[in-house]
């Protein structure tokens, strides 16, 4: 198999050399291209990625001049479009160890219109879920205990490698055509955060599928370029008030854009409700009811919501939360009142595949 690796990075040159490292030490028989973008870094990235294209002469690497950083969704979608040479690309971390025998889990499950994720092994410092699996071996490179978890991996092998479920995260595998098909990453994302879930959701109506095979794995040293980042003020568990900012805007993009914050199932499949055409009025107006019922409603006239500032309440803001759903269970045309709202329904007709592609 011929695969890019696909990595954008920032100030994480130490987890890129780790990485690096266990990708070529761990490739098998799989032609592997590494590309890096290096996203405005000061910490000698650009000099390293500059050694490692004369050194190897499959490291290919971009570099943004900064000062700002552009982050995961244009330097994702630049490395995938300009730079990956091979029809299949992964979407990779720095802070990620390649496990021997993932690129086979990837060359026997890999199909057109599928995608392929790798199981992760971490620390524990998120909590425990079952589409990962928990085995601390250090959360930085220079404590890594390389062979304790070869030796631990090797024995839970052989009894993973006919598991799969379905769900999608990174690191995942997929044909650069079906990326580019539905116009990759949507850049109301940009810098990063929420881009992820966006591109899931649309990638599932587009027909693709999605297999996590349990046999193929990386170590995670978890979030070292975003939430826990050094460089932007975070730390292992310690999320970083940069990364805070960004999750915070980018998940009220995402529920405008799709009408309900991001759901998946337990293995972390993407669940997606129909998207409508809903208009919020507020009658006895203030600015903080207005605030916090914006990202609620996109402008549209299929779905009219009436709401009193008056009388408006916690309950009222649950049911708008849940208004997607409470439609699609109505099943029909007309009116109705729910707690202190009046809701009249003009259309059904929902948008949800309006969204798979970014122009």
């Amino acid at each position: 198999m011929k695969i890019s690796f696909i990595v954008p990075s920032r100030n994480n040159l130490k987890y890129l050399k780790w990485m690096y490292d266990s990708i070529r030490k761990n490739r098998g028989k799989h032609d592997v291209q590494i590309c890096v973008a290096d996203d405005a870094s000061t910490d000698g990235t650009w000099k390293w990625c500059m050694d490692m294209m004369e050194y190897d002469h499959n490291f290919a690497a971009i570099k943004n001049e900064g000062p700002d950083r552009l982050g995961l969704v244009i330097l994702n979608d630049r490395l995938i479009n300009e730079v990956a040479k091979y029809d299949i690309c992964m979407v990779f971390h720095a802070d990620m160890y390649l496990m021997p025998g993932a690129l086979d889990q990837v060359e026997h499950k890999l199909r057109e219109n599928t995608i392929v994720s790798l199981t992760r092994i971490e620390p524990s410092l998120h909590p425990p879920g079952p589409e990962k699996m928990l085995f601390d071996c250090g959360i930085e490179p220079e404590d890594f205990e390389e062979q304790k978890l070869l030796d631990w991996f090797k024995d839970i092998q052989l009894e993973q490698l006919t598991k799969c479920t379905e769900g999608i995260f990174a690191p995942w595998a997929f044909y650069k055509k079906d990326f580019q098909e539905i116009g990759g990453h949507d850049v109301i994302f940009a810098p990063q955060s929420k881009e992820d879930s966006d591109i899931f959701n649309r990638f599932q109506l587009n027909g693709i599928k999605f297999i996590q095979t349990w046999g193929g794995c990386v170590y995670h040293l978890t979030c070292r370029g975003s939430r826990f980042n050094t460089f932007s003020g975070g730390a292992p568990g310690q999320d970083s008030e940069e990364w805070l900012h960004t999750t915070t805007s980018n998940m009220k993009k995402f529920i405008k854009k799709w009408g309900t914050p991001v759901q998946h199932d337990e293995f972390m499949k993407p669940i997606i409700s129909p998207v409508y055409k809903k208009k919020i009025i507020i009658n006895n107006s203030n600015p903080k009811i207005e605030e916090a019922l914006d990202i609620w409603h996109n402008g549209g006239e299929d779905i009219i919501i009436e709401v009193d500032g008056n009388r408006f309440d916690n309950e009222d803001y649950r049911h708008i939360q849940n208004m997607n759903s409470i439609i699609k269970g109505s099943g029909e045309i007309g009116e109705f009142e729910l707690g202190n709202l009046k809701v009249r329904i003009n259309s059904l007709e929902t948008y949800e595949k309006e969204l798979i592609c970014i122009s």
